[in-house]
C-alpha cells in the first residue's frame, strides 16, 4: 500500500493499524517497550529532539539511522510518537530477551546471510501503514555513514513507503573516556524524502546510494545545529562573566 493508498483508506474509515505489528507481536506489550525506552532507557541521558514533526504520523515510513551505540535502537523505539518495529540483529533473539523482542514486534536479522523473512514480513507491516526502523550500516560503528547495506531501499521501494532519515549523536562514549554523566544526546528527523524506483540491481544500488547520501546530509545538519548551540553557549557564558 502507497501513502496516498494509505490516507485515502483511512479518509474512507478503513483502519489498518491492527497491521502494523508483525505477526505474533502484542499491542500491550509493544506499549510496555515504548514506555521502558521513554522511561528507563531515557533515564541516564539529556536528550533533545529537534524537528520530530517531520517524521509522518501515519502511513508507510522506513525510518533509516545512523548506529554508534547498543543504545541507539531503545532509546529511539521509545521516543518515537508511533509505533515501530525495527530490523534487530539476530544474536539479541535469545532466552527471555528474545522473547520480549518478539513480543513488542520487533524483527531478527542475519547480518551478511541471504534472508528474506523479515525483510517480507517488514514489507507487511509497511504495506498495512506502518513504521519500520533500518541502521543501514549494518552494524555499529562511528556513526559516519560510510557505507549503507541494501535493506532500507528495497524496504522502501517493495512497499511505497516514504524514507524519513535521523540522525542520532551523544550515545557513543568518546574513546579513551570514562563513564559521563548525563551526557547530551541530539537526535535530529531529517524530511521524508521518495526514492527513485529504478529497477534491477542498478536501481537499488542508486536508491541505496541515496539513503546514505539522505543520511549523511541529516548528521550533517545535526553537527552545525549542535555546533550553534555550543557557540550560543560559550557565548552566553562569556556575557554573564563580563
Amino acid at each position: 500500500m502507497s501513502a496516498e493508498e494509505h490516507a485515502a483508506a483511512t479518509s474512507n474509515g478503513t483502519s489498518t493499524r491492527e497491521g502494523t505489528l508483525p505477526e505474533g507481536a502484542s499491542p500491550a506489550w509493544h506499549r510496555v517497550g515504548r514506555w521502558i525506552g521513554t522511561t528507563f532507557v531515557r533515564l541516564p541521558y539529556r536528550v533533545r529532539m529537534h524537528h520530530r514533526e517531520r517524521l509522518p504520523r501515519s502511513g508507510p515510513v522506513v525510518l533509516v539511522a545512523n548506529h554508534s551505540s547498543m543504545i541507539d535502537g531503545p532509546l529511539l523505539f521509545g521516543m518515537l510518537p508511533r509505533r515501530a518495529v525495527f530490523l534487530v540483529k539476530y544474536e539479541m533473539f535469545r532466552g527471555p530477551l528474545g522473547w520480549f523482542l518478539r513480543k513488542i514486534g520487533q524483527l531478527p536479522v542475519r547480518r551478511g546471510e541471504p534472508d528474506r523473512t523479515p525483510l517480507l514480513a517488514a514489507v507487511r507491516v509497511l504495506r498495512a501503514g506502518g513504521l519500520v526502523g533500518v541502521f543501514p550500516e549494518g552494524t555499529r560503528g562511528d556513526g559516519a555513514v560510510s557505507n549503507a547495506q541494501h535493506g532500507a531501499a528495497w524496504l522502501a521501494r517493495s512497499s511505497g513507503a516514504r524514507l524519513v532519515p535521523v540522525a542520532c549523536r551523544g550515545t557513543r562514549r568518546p574513546d579513551g573516556r570514562g563513564r559521563r554523566l548525563l551526557p547530551k544526546v541530539d537526535v535530529l528527523f531529517g524530511e521524508p524524502v521518495t526514492l527513485p524506483v529504478a529497477k534491477g540491481r542498478t536501481g537499488l544500488a542508486a536508491a541505496t546510494e541515496q539513503v546514505r547520501g539522505e543520511l549523511v546530509e541529516v548528521l550533517d545538519e545535526l553537527d552545525r545545529l549542535t555546533e550553534r548551540k555550543r557557540d550560543d553557549h560559550d557565548e552566553d557564558v562569556r556575557g554573564n562573566q563580563a
